[in-house]
């Protein structure tokens, strides 16, 4: 029997409002859906002697585990010859595994599908994953020990909420970064200045901090997380280098924001990032007011129109990172050749303003520029001369 997935929508509005600590009297404060798999894909419901799935065409998503009571889960690579790409929403949540092995094969594990599952002590996830949703591991209460491949993972919100592992991570440093991944930063204290090695920062991984007073963002960050600094009560000043969005709940009740500094990359402001926001704030966008104008914003957000605006076009950011990373991935490879010709052949696609999910960004374009020159066909062939291990003139 083929099913079609159907909007998520209600799924989402409870998700918010489970979100521990993420939900304000005023309003609905999350607009983060669960990680899924594409919209209206066609599926067909199977099951094996543990578990029960969804197939589709090309993949499979584990979908639950028929026993809640298993002392060790291990979930093939493949089923029905398809590889087993996700773990969907909820599908192991409470089970009272101890051990649990992932297959090479998965890229996906959705939101809540491993919470409160209170006897799993450790974790290894595949070298194949990519994306982990919120709360995927929240509530795990003698998880310990979480082993990541060497790469950026995204997270979400709340993912390893109340760990020992979250907790041993905190205790190292307030600021919980895993291969350039920004997961926690809620028991920060003072002025945070997030590094510039981060290149991806988790939903809410800074909500409920009543103890920070200010952050930084830097430039290679150009998406800022719904629910950032959501409820930071305390928090007056926050600068964003490189954002292009800002997404809901961000600076939701912050009722003490007077400073913010926004870059002149900005694009877009979601209705809701000022949410049950009092304050009245500064704010200093780096470019003109023109450009300020045609950001998509709010226009009847009353944090808005209660500001005070700055516009300063002099202000530059200096720009560091890895020469050669006109991807900014965190490696140098073949693919920043291919970034670089592609922005060179096609500007208005791929170039720094280009409408490509992947377009080169100001950060990359610094890092290309192999000679100093400015970015050419020249940087493009240098970089494949390191590559080959010919070096560069």
């Amino acid at each position: 029997m083929k099913r079609k997935k159907i909007s998520l929508s209600i799924a989402a509005f409870m998700a918010a409002f489970s979100l521990p600590g993420l939900v304000t009297p005023n309003s609905f404060i999350s607009s983060v859906t669960p990680m899924i798999v594409a919209a209206d894909s066609e599926y067909t419901y199977g099951s094996t002697g543990q578990f029960e799935y969804q197939k589709y065409s090309d993949h499979i998503v584990i979908s639950s585990c028929k026993s809640m009571d298993m002392t060790s889960v291990e979930i093939p690579d493949q089923i029905d010859n398809l590889p087993v790409t996700e773990i969907g929403i909820y599908a192991f949540q409470l089970n009272t595994m101890k051990s649990l092995k992932l297959p090479d094969t998965l890229t996906v594990i959705n939101s809540y599908a491993f919470g409160m599952c209170k006897n799993l002590t450790t974790l290894t996830i595949p070298d194949s994953v990519t994306k982990i949703g919120m709360h995927a591991f929240e509530d795990c209460p003698v998880l310990e020990t979480i082993k990541f491949p060497d790469h950026l993972v995204e997270t979400g919100d709340y993912t390893f909420n109340n760990t020992p592992w979250l907790n041993a991570q905190r205790s190292k440093d307030p600021l919980v970064i895993v291969n350039g991944a920004l997961i926690d930063g809620r028991t920060c204290k003072g002025e945070v200045t997030v590094p510039s090695s981060v290149k991806f920062i988790a939903s809410g991984a800074f909500a409920k901090n009543t103890e920070i007073t200010s952050a930084v963002i830097p430039a290679n960050i150009s998406t800022i997380p719904d629910n950032l600094f959501w409820y930071c009560s305390n928090i007056t000043s926050v600068e964003l280098k490189g954002a292009e969005t800002l997404g809901f709940g961000v600076f939701g009740a912050c009722n003490k924001l007077t400073d913010l500094k926004v870059s002149g990359n900005l694009k877009k402001i979601d209705g809701y990032t000022f949410t049950d926001n009092t304050s009245t704030a500064t704010i200093t966008f780096y470019g003109s007011e023109a450009a300020w104008k045609n950001v998509e914003k709010p226009e009847s957000d009353a944090f808005l129109q209660r500001a005070n605006y700055i516009f300063d076009e002099n202000h530059t950011e200096p720009i560091e990172g890895l020469r050669g990373d006109a991807n900014c991935d965190g490696q140098v490879d073949l693919s920043d050749a291919v970034m670089i010709m592609q922005a060179l052949a096609n500007p208005n696609k791929y170039g720094i303003d280009g409408t490509a999910e992947h377009h080169l960004t100001e950060q990359g374009k610094a890092n290309g520029d192999m000679n100093g020159d400015g970015l050419t066909v020249g940087d493009a062939q240098a970089i494949q001369k390191v590559l080959l291990g010919l070096g560069i003139e």
